[in-house]
């Protein structure tokens, strides 16, 4: 089994010679696990901002978890392949009409299934949206709603709740409930789910200790890097290479491979040649259109082709689930997400409409399109479905797609939700909320509504005005307050954290209430 050492400074492994956490450690993460459980229930959150609790991390080591059962035949459940980008704009790929950018490869998985127009991710930032990707709950619910650590805006209006700082041990996450069923789990690249950047093996909530067998562990890019022109700086090749292995070595039973890329985040970076290519092609000077980006994106998308020419090599095809994704949109002021408003850090369109397709072989039908609005959390519980893996201890906050991928029924779901109550560098929008139900979408935001300011909430019909530009709350009022009722019981339901008026703030808040009726 090949391992090419890891060169960038953010990267790092931790496998032995087989690719393996050593039994030992594993036995140690599983105590570990299990006296978190035992001493912080999920239920209710953990208060967000409070330091680890090392009771609910440290336990006395007491007895080893029992290997589970390898399937085989006709029980053993489909393999997994898992790839999420990074800050990919839902209009960088081929396969939504761009002839810029080339994703030959993520185009060919989504002829070969079935892709979402109206994907989301569950927040327009990257560590609640991967919260959510490995426990199925909104990330209102874990208390975690932005990046990590997270800022806390001390100047602003409004007081920003403090967050949990990384993903609980409490939470059974999805490779945790796939190992039940016999799977082997790798996890190749970005993780930005533990208390902060710093990687370090078998640390509570780094990711041998939230369900992985196998870690190759990388970050983003220094600016140093880039400036040096440091060859893969954002590692796709390596992380290709260490998927690649973990497949051909586990292709007897049944793997969750989850290839977790670090592109298209900044600081962007490419060889100099490649941008030259997409500098020298047609609409190159469109907004939304940018040669660097470009150049990383085909970067990924050979590596996307040498994952799925892997498992066809290996005679796997038939028997893996694979899911391409992104975890928020791209950053506007860099890459304009037309046809949507907004990027990354907000929640209009371009911040939480994503690129999503997936090929479950024998149950989608190649080339299908969806246009029904699903999220990130449908994936959790779609993947833990397809291994068998119970989730009923779980609340609804996804659902498995199964059916609708099988027979194209609608999903029957009234409302999706997100809550951002943080302010961000990027993007042009304050902390809000956000319901989608139907063609309608409001927003609540926060300083509307507490600061008695307009406006409290606006809607958009998002089937006439995927851009966000024609405001309807006006016009459509009893709309407009059936679903700020519904957002606001449903922030209630979860427990999500609420914003409040910073006391210097509250002296220049406005008598009148009328705005935020």
């Amino acid at each position: 089994m090949r391992f090419p050492g890891a060169t960038h400074p953010g990267a790092a492994r931790h496998l032995d010679r087989r690719g393996a956490i050593p039994a030992t450690v594993a036995a140690d993460i599983g105590r570990l696990k299990r006296g978190a459980r035992a001493a912080c229930p999920p239920k209710p959150p953990a208060k967000a901002g409070s330091p680890p609790q090392l009771a609910c991390f440290f336990v006395l080591l007491s007895a080893l978890i029992a290997p589970a059962p390898i399937l085989a035949g006709a029980d053993r459940p489909p393999n997994i392949l898992l790839i999420l980008a990074d800050d990919l704009g839902w209009n960088q790929v081929g396969y939504h009409g761009s002839t810029f950018y080339e994703t030959p490869n993520i185009d060919r998985l989504a002829r070969r299934g079935i892709r979402f127009t109206d994907a989301y991710s569950a927040a327009p930032i990257c560590s609640p949206t991967r919260a959510a990707l490995m426990t199925g709950k909104y990330p209102a619910r874990l208390h975690l709603t932005d990046y990590i650590p997270g800022r806390l805006w001390e100047d602003k209006p409004l007081v920003t709740p403090r967050m949990q700082q990384g993903l609980p041990l409490a939470e059974r996450t999805l490779p945790e409930r796939l190992k039940e069923r016999g799977y082997v789990t790798g996890l190749f690249g970005k993780w930005h789910l533990a208390s902060d950047y710093e990687y370090k093996p078998h640390r509570p909530m780094d990711p041998e200790t939230q369900g992985f067998d196998m870690v190759f562990h990388t970050r983003k890019p220094e600016e140093s890097d880039i400036k040096a022109g440091k060859a893969d700086a954002h590692n796709a090749v390596e992380i290709t290479d260490h998927a690649v292995d973990f497949i051909r070595t586990n292709r007897s039973r049944p793997f969750f491979c989850y290839v977790a890329h670090n592109v298209v985040h900044t600081p962007l970076g490419e060889e100099a040649a490649l941008i030259e290519k997409y500098r020298r092609k047609p609409g190159s000077k469109l907004a939304e259109n940018i040669p660097v980006m470009a150049a990383m994106i085909e970067r990924m998308d050979r590596g996307i082709g040498r994952l799925l020419d892997t498992l066809a090599a290996e005679r796997l095809e038939q028997n893996t689930l694979v899911v391409f994704a992104s975890d928020n949109g791209n950053i506007a002021a860099q890459q304009d997400q037309v046809p949507f408003r907004g990027g990354k850090a907000t929640l209009w369109e371009g911040g939480i409409r994503v690129p999503l397709a997936i090929h479950w072989p024998g149950l989608t039908r190649p080339g299908a399109v969806s246009h029904e609005p699903v999220i990130t959390q449908d994936l959790f519980f779609t993947l833990c479905d397809a291994a068998g893996a119970p989730t009923g201890d779980l609340p609804a906050d996804g659902m498995s797609l199964r059916q609708h991928l099988r027979t194209a029924a609608p999903l029957g779901r009234e409302e999706i939700f997100w809550h951002y109550p943080h302010y961000h560098h990027l993007g042009d929008m304050r902390p809000a909320s956000v319901v989608r139900a139907g063609r309608y979408k409001l927003i609540e935001w926060h300083e509307g509504a507490l600061l008695a300011h307009s406006p409290a909430v606006s809607l958009f019909d998002l089937v006439a005005d995927p851009g966000e530009n024609h405001e309807l709350a006006g016009e459509h009022r009893e709309v407009a307050e059936r679903l700020h009722h519904r957002l606001r019981a449903w922030r209630k339901s979860v427990g999500a954290q609420e914003m409040t008026v910073r006391p210097e703030s509250a002296a220049t808040r406005p008598r009148s209430t009328a705005a935020s009726r």
